[in-house]
């Protein structure tokens, strides 16, 4: 009986959700405590730990009910239950959008669309590069020097290395260089 109030439940809370996991949350509330799953402290204490882990809150809260009510079996069924709408949803508008995208008139919007994209990225990007350069209002050196070693092994890094760098190496040497430029703290 456990495994079809799970399955009914968060079937509900997959159809009728709108606007993502924090949406959510009142529907996960009223669905947990209607079938006394979780207390309601308890619950609050679900959604901080949901919030603070990896993962869709929505999905999180979903696999832990089903997981502290059913064990396994529980946590698969109500993580099922919660994603399996909005799967037939993508699913549908992807059956959809394939035929829509073979439209000269679609290829030719999206077309136009994509510098618009690349522009905002890259005014997304100089805005925080610059923002991220100054400390306290003033440019703070070591920023630019860390700034500009990137920028050169990003632009040139083939040339130098032999191949592209790839983000994880950029994070890890930027650690490196921050750890080098500033101290340990």
């Amino acid at each position: 009986m456990i495994y079809l109030e799970l399955l009914l439940g968060f079937l509900r809370v997959g159809c009728f959700t709108f606007g993502g996991g924090y949406a959510a949350i009142p529907l996960i509330r009223d669905v947990v405590l209607s079938y006394g799953w979780l207390t309601e402290e308890r619950l609050t204490y679900m959604i901080a730990v949901s919030e603070g882990t990896p993962g869709p809150i929505m999905i999180n809260l979903a696999t832990y009910v089903g997981s502290s009510q059913a064990g396994f079996l529980g946590a698969v069924l109500a993580t099922f239950s919660v994603v399996f709408p909005s799967f037939c949803v993508i699913l549908l508008i992807l059956i959809l959008l394939k035929n829509l995208l073979q439209n000269p008139n679609v290829k030719a919007v999206l077309a136009g669309m994509q510098p618009c994209v690349v522009g905002i990225i890259m005014a997304t990007g100089a805005f925080m590069t610059l923002k991220s350069l100054r400390t306290g209002g003033v440019l703070d050196v070591r920023s630019v020097v860390i700034a500009l070693i990137l920028g050169v092994l990003v632009i040139w890094g083939k040339k130098l290395i032999k191949r592209n760098l790839s983000a994880i190496q950029l994070i890890l040497l930027s650690a490196v260089m921050g750890i080098l430029f500033y101290g340990i703290g």
